[in-house]
This record gives C-alpha cells, sequence and structure tokens, in this order.
C-alpha cells in the first residue's frame, strides 16, 4: 500500500540534508526512520521466546559450537 507523506517545509528541507548526508533519496532515508520508529515500538518479545524461535534456525551452528574445542 502507498501512501503520501506531508511535511513541513523546515522538514522536507531537515529530510533532504540528512539524504544528501548519507548519500541516499529522501525516500530511503524516510524509510529507515519508519522501520525505526515501528521496531522501537513494537511489543517486547521475552527472551525465551525469541530463542526458541530462531533455535531451529541455527541448530547447525549451535550443535558445531558445542563442539568446538580450543
Amino acid at each position: 500500500m502507498a501512501m503520501t507523506l506531508r511535511l513541513s517545509a523546515a522538514q522536507s528541507e531537515a529530510l533532504r540534508r540528512r539524504a544528501q548526508a548519507e548519500g541516499a533519496s529522501m525516500q530511503d532515508v524516510a524509510r529507515r526512520a519508519v522501520e525505526a520508529y515501528i521496531r522501537a515500538h513494537e511489543p517486547e518479545v521475552p527472551l525465551a521466546v525469541l530463542i526458541d524461535q530462531e533455535l531451529d534456525r541455527y541448530a547447525g551452528a549451535v550443535g558445531r559450537l558445542g563442539r568446538w574445542q580450543d
């Protein structure tokens, strides 16, 4: 879904300067800012739940680390 974002002149100019400093487009800078905002305001997931969700994904690496010796 697309949307139009209306900014004040000052916000638009600040976004333009930030994008220029980063060598990115204004759209990319705005998109990253929205993504960061969404991540920062998502409810926290308990660590145990995250581990359970990711364990299968990294099972091979975890197994190799368990066998690793210095």
